[in-house]
């Protein structure tokens, strides 16, 4: 498959009042697995689809040659995770959650339709984890986290899980096992049921991601105060409060991204 293209519109369909799922055409050759990332790029408001070079070679050479087309016809990139993917369809889902209109992808979203078309780079198996196995797994996010979580739960189906997961209030829970739900509409949150919780016996396998603050305040409490060695979590901080994608890093993001890379190659 080749790792850039297009996604054609084919269908979709509001799950909650804050969340919608857009179904694509899948590209040919197309493989599914549990936590699948890609970047979908969203065109901008005098194009019928985005920009895209032409090259489809290495990340680093594919980004320069994206860079290099200029700011006022590049797409704008979001990172995205596969929520299902169905081989009889040949169809993908993706699911948004829908913030406002502050955002491109959320205005997007708020008007998809059939026959619209995104651009894509991605999915790359260079980017597949599996996760460490465990006696049991902690899964812990925000509603952004949620297409992952669903997947990495279907992925699991015999094994012990404990779930945490964060939404607005009760109308935006999903069919889910083995999950407990937070409503920030009655003042609850994630870091404070993860640290009120009482775990499982044996080890465990962690997975983590919402809003960055928030995913590394639960790794500091699983690592200090529960003990769970870092190399049995992975995480990550897919959005950041009063910062966008577009924003530059800070200094804790690329401390954190050099983390991730380490852990990822053994160290």
């Amino acid at each position: 498959m080749e790792l850039v293209g297009l996604l054609p519109v084919t269908r979709v369909v509001s799950l909650t009042p804050r969340m919608k799922r857009v179904s694509f055409r899948a590209p040919d050759g197309f493989v599914g697995w549990p936590d699948q990332q890609l970047k979908l790029c969203f065109p901008r408001a005098s194009q019928e689809m985005p920009l895209l070079p032409a090259s489809s070679g290495d990340d680093m050479r594919w980004y320069q040659e994206f860079l290099a087309i200029p700011e006022d016809t590049r797409p704008w990139m979001r990172g995205f995770t596969v929520r299902a993917f169905s081989p009889s369809r040949a169809e993908l889902d993706i699911d948004f959650v829908l913030h406002g209109d502050s955002g491109p992808a959320t205005r997007w979203a708020l008007t998809a339709a059939p026959g619209q078309v995104l651009g894509r780079y991605g999915p790359s198996e260079i980017y597949r984890r599996p996760l460490a196995a465990g006696d049991w797994y902690l899964f812990a996010g925000d509603e952004t986290a949620l297409p992952a979580i669903g997947t990495l739960l279907e992925s699991l189906p015999s094994a012990r899980t404990v779930g945490f997961v964060e939404v607005h209030d009760a109308g935006e829970e999903q069919p889910l096992p083995a999950v407990r739900w937070l409503h920030r509409s009655r003042g609850e949150s994630l870091l404070a049921a993860v640290r009120a919780a009482t775990f499982p016996p044996g080890s465990v396998s962690v997975w983590l991601a919402g809003e960055a603050g928030v995913v590394r305040a639960l790794r500091r409490h699983l690592v200090a105060d529960r003990g769970i060695p870092k190399n049995r979590i992975d995480f990550a901080g897919y959005w950041r409060r009063r910062l966008t994608q577009d924003d530059a890093p800070t200094a804790e993001d690329l401390a954190e991204a050099q983390e991730r890379v380490a852990q990822a190659a053994g160290g």
